[in-house]
């Protein structure tokens, strides 16, 4: 059962998907599933690297400890999104972060090793990996700006709009709204503030984790101002 789950997700993800069938099978001969309960670790940051990983369901946060302990969040991994894969290119590679479950997941540990072997069989899966490192990059760049140019309260919102597609108009917080506020690199007392600033203008209503957007052109015209 284990193995066709493997096989079936790898054949679902663009990372995989210009592989042949022998390619795909040597792939999932040195790849296993891993379940994790809510707060399980699956690697520490400077932990060395020999795996990467794909998501099959869940929440699992990645990220960093300062020397004075504050953790910051880097990104939150969901269904079908795969991490630490440009790992397998550096010398001597360690994981930058941690990655911890923030709900029961099931993830897929794919060596490195292998699948590096199947880029230098397959020219398509390399462009393919290089597509979504690229992609990963332009994303790190604009939140770099983002952090650089923006307020605590712009961030807010653009998160709440990401999470809130036009024509959503309610939806529930996934996660902690801790790891939301490190996310977005504000204190949760900021976070809080800023939530509750939006609730009494009556841009939005916030009950524990479910939010109602009632005003979106103020939130876009907050962001674009």
């Amino acid at each position: 059962m284990e193995n066709t789950g493997i096989h079936e997700a790898l054949v679902g993800s663009h990372l995989f998907s210009a592989l042949s069938d022998t390619q795909l099978e040597r792939v999932r001969r040195h790849s296993h599933i891993t379940d994790m309960v809510e707060g399980e670790s699956l690697f520490f940051q400077g932990d060395k690297a020999i795996s990467f990983y794909l998501m099959l369901s869940g929440r699992v946060k990645l990220f960093r400890v300062s020397p004075d302990g504050k953790e910051k969040v880097v990104e939150i991994m969901e269904t079908g999104a795969s991490f630490a894969e440009a790992l397998m290119f550096m010398d001597q590679p360690n994981y930058p972060v941690t990655a911890t479950a923030l709900a029961p997941s099931r993830v897929i540990v794919i060596n490195c090793r292998e699948y590096k072997a199947m880029l230098h069989e397959s020219i398509e899966s390399c462009f393919l990996l290089m597509g979504n490192m690229s992609y990963r990059l332009r994303a790190l760049i604009h939140e770099i700006d983002a952090l650089s140019l923006d307020t605590g309260t712009v961030r807010t919102i653009a998160y709440l709009l990401h999470q809130a597609p036009e024509g959503v108009t309610s939806f529930e917080l996934k996660v902690a709204k801790s790891v939301i506020a490190s996310r977005l690199s504000v204190k949760p007392e900021t976070f809080s503030r800023i939530l509750k600033s939006l609730h009494e203008r009556g841009i939005v209503s916030i009950e524990g984790r479910n939010v109602m957007i009632h005003d979106r052109q103020a939130m876009v015209g907050i962001c674009t101002g």
